[in-house]
């Protein structure tokens, strides 16, 4: 490996754990080019405000001010003209009314943009969605425009977040998915996971074991309620991590049969022949994969190699988070 294949390498791993790395004495020690070139990374999985004050942390060391005295006014200049060449990086638009408030109110955001950020919050006060529109299509600025983020909690490698986009294949869908329902957050519980994605069309789950196996599937049509066996002839089935996480990420699309069931009582179930399904508190899952959907090379329906190849069992693996993406 070569020098610039190493830094390649060393940008990549920072992006993929910024959450961790700005907690760090390093992050304060970068240098502002380099700072610059993470930033510009679209696929960094973290809150845009907490970034934001990250920076503003960065710009204080860099100062040499002390991170919790109270700021005087040369000093907040000093703040602003050190993070004048990265702060274009953030993606405002992505904040909370209530975030944008309080950093306007730090005063430490250089003039340039926040005089941007005062108008662009007195237009988001009016409610005119046009004239929003037309101003941050005016100001072509990095700053209002989202960072493409996957709010997943399950898949937080960027290399299984770029396998899932390039399988789904559908850009807008995937830039505008959100995540509508989390066992964890909203319960373990069929009837809630169904009120959440019912009718929703596209839809993405994801599944992470007890057992750090993590498989999902996706539908271009969707659940209905008590509807039954339904046809999807895009849908199709994916492992992204196997228990020693040993093994390629894999697509498996449908070859026969209906593509998923869709009942009250049940959680997601793929395939006729049940490929898997989750019961009705979503934990307990089965999967007798390979039925309906087509099996990785050399493997054959029925065996135990088939039954595993999920979730590491037909029955005995339990469900430690369940996700679900749609519009």
């Amino acid at each position: 490996m070569n020098f610039n294949q190493l830094l390649d390498f060393a940008y990549q791993f920072i992006s993929e754990n910024f959450n961790e790395f700005m907690k760090t004495p390093f992050f304060l020690e970068l240098e502002e080019n380099h700072l610059n070139l993470i930033l510009s990374n679209d696929q960094i999985l973290i809150n845009e405000f907490e970034i934001c004050q990250s920076i503003i942390k960065w710009g204080k060391h860099k100062s040499n001010i002390n991170q919790e005295k109270e700021l005087e006014k040369e000093e907040k200049e000093q703040i602003q003209n050190q993070i004048s060449n990265v702060v274009d990086k953030i993606r405002f638009i992505d904040f909370t009314k209530e975030e944008l408030g309080d950093i306007l109110k730090e005063d430490l955001i250089p003039n340039q943009f926040s005089q941007k950020l005062i108008q662009f919050q007195k237009i988001q006060e009016t409610g005119d969605e046009k004239e929003l529109n037309q101003f941050i299509e005016k100001e072509n600025s990095l700053i209002f425009k989202s960072r493409f983020r996957f709010d997943s909690e399950i898949v937080t490698k960027e290399e299984y977040v770029k396998k899932l986009q390039e399988w789904i294949n559908d850009n807008d869908f995937f830039s505008k998915m959100k995540k509508g329902f989390s066992a964890k957050r909203d319960g373990f519980n069929s009837r809630k996971w169904h009120k959440a994605v019912d009718r929703k069309g596209k839809t993405l789950i994801i599944i992470k074991t007890k057992d750090n196996f993590i498989f999902g599937g996706f539908t271009q049509v969707g659940f209905k309620g008590n509807s039954g066996w339904i046809n999807d002839a895009n849908a199709f089935i994916f492992s992204l991590r196997n228990d020693k996480g040993d093994r390629i990420s894999e697509k498996f699309t449908i070859k026969q049969g209906s593509a998923i069931y869709s009942q009250l009582d049940y959680g997601p179930r793929f395939g006729l022949g049940i490929d898997f399904y989750l019961l009705g508190n979503l934990q307990p899952g089965y999967s007798n994969f390979g039925y309906s959907y087509n099996l990785p090379n050399g493997i054959k329906h029925g065996t135990n190699e088939a039954q595993s190849y999920l979730a590491g069992s037909y029955d005995k693996w339990v469900v430690d988070e369940l996700e679900s993406f749609f519009i």
